[in-house]
């Protein structure tokens, strides 16, 4: 469920994969899994613009290998020694049939890494376009992507268009509420199946911007809230 708050294994649990790298392609109309950082020291360069509603992935290296000890230093690749497509690659080669109208969007599940071992559900993305450019001696996938407007676990009329984009709670907000709130639940102090909630709802005008009117709620505590007010 759009931002939730996952463990590492509750969100391999949900996927029901070990998620040992972090983007999977899946044919519409399942949905692929992304798993982004910007983080400090993060292994690639992930960005997101000011509203948190596109997001430009970037693609991921060869693996290390003693042959190749050194990724950061080839280019990404696009398919692998035997011609298999790469996930890069079957991104970019999905882009290019959607460009051309032979493919629907591709919808992704977006998770967030907040700190160690700690990730937060972002919602869907539909994967949009991509280059593949010369950065830092070596050719780098970015791919964009931009917020579907609606989620498969939430009421599609929920999340519609602009509303889509102002309900969306900002990295930088989620992290202050987080250590705020000692990655808890603030009614019960549960730390399963925590979410993170709108304190004044969404629906009746509470804003996504201010650590103020976010906190964090188990499951029981949000199902039971719904667009009450406390």
């Amino acid at each position: 469920m759009k931002d939730e708050i996952l463990s590492y294994w509750d969100m391999c649990s949900r996927e029901g994969i070990s998620l040992q790298r972090g983007m999977y392609f899946r044919v519409p109309p399942k949905e692929g899994i992304i798993l982004m950082s910007r983080r400090p020291n993060a292994p690639y360069s992930d960005e997101m613009n000011y509203d948190e509603s596109e997001l430009l992935y970037e693609g991921h290296d060869v693996n290390k290998t003693v042959a190749n000890p050194y990724p950061k230093a080839v280019d990404q690749p696009w398919a692998g020694i035997n011609g298999t497509l790469t996930e890069n690659g079957k991104f970019a080669t999905w882009i290019d049939e959607f460009k051309l109208g032979k493919v629907p969007a591709a919808v992704f599940r977006v998770y967030e890494k907040m700190r160690s071992g700690i990730w937060t559900d972002r919602g869907l993305y539909l994967l949009q376009d991509y280059s593949y450019e010369r950065e830092d001696r070596r050719k780098v996938f970015k791919f964009k992507l931009e917020q579907a407007g609606y989620d498969d676990s939430l009421p599609r009329e929920s999340l519609e268009g602009e509303q889509a984009r102002t309900r969306q709670i900002p990295s930088w907000v989620k992290q202050l509420v987080y250590k705020r709130d000692k990655g808890s639940c603030v009614i019960c102090g549960s730390k399963d199946q925590l979410h993170f909630d709108h304190d004044f709802p969404y629906s009746r005008g509470g804003t996504s911007v201010l650590p103020e009117n976010v906190r964090i709620l188990c499951a029981r505590h949000n199902l039971s809230k719904s667009a009450k007010i406390e």
